[in-house]
């Protein structure tokens, strides 16, 4: 079992950065990939950003890349997703997972609230 849990969302006006972290504990393998996800009302969730828990690849969605940098601090257990020219569009919820293989998506934290004001 992994458990996740988020934080750093919050109110910001448009252009503006935040930081979300996301603390992982439980068991933690090196095949392991970490990914934050995003839903907006009324839509679906949809991805944002992943990296590899050991080799730091990473991957971007179109709609994020050139301002979003995801990172991670294996000694903490801890990946962060560093959100700068923020948009109005870019509000929604902000969830962190883990994909113990092939996409599967199979632990989520309770996600954290990110607002963009106009």
């Amino acid at each position: 079992q992994v458990q996740l849990v988020e934080s750093g969302g919050g109110l910001v006006p448009a252009g503006g950065s935040l930081r979300l972290s996301c603390a992982a504990s439980g068991r933690i393998y090196s095949n392991y990939q970490m990914g934050w996800f995003r839903q907006a009302p009324g839509k679906e969730r949809e991805f944002v950003a992943a990296i590899s828990w050991s080799g730091g690849s990473t991957s971007y969605a179109d709609s994020v890349k050139g301002r979003f940098t995801i990172s991670r601090d294996n000694a903490k257990n801890t990946v962060y997703l560093q959100m700068n020219s923020l948009k109005p569009e870019d509000t929604a919820v902000y969830s962190c997972a883990v994909d113990k293989a092939f996409g599967s998506w199979d632990y989520w934290g309770q996600g954290t609230q990110v607002t963009v004001s106009s």
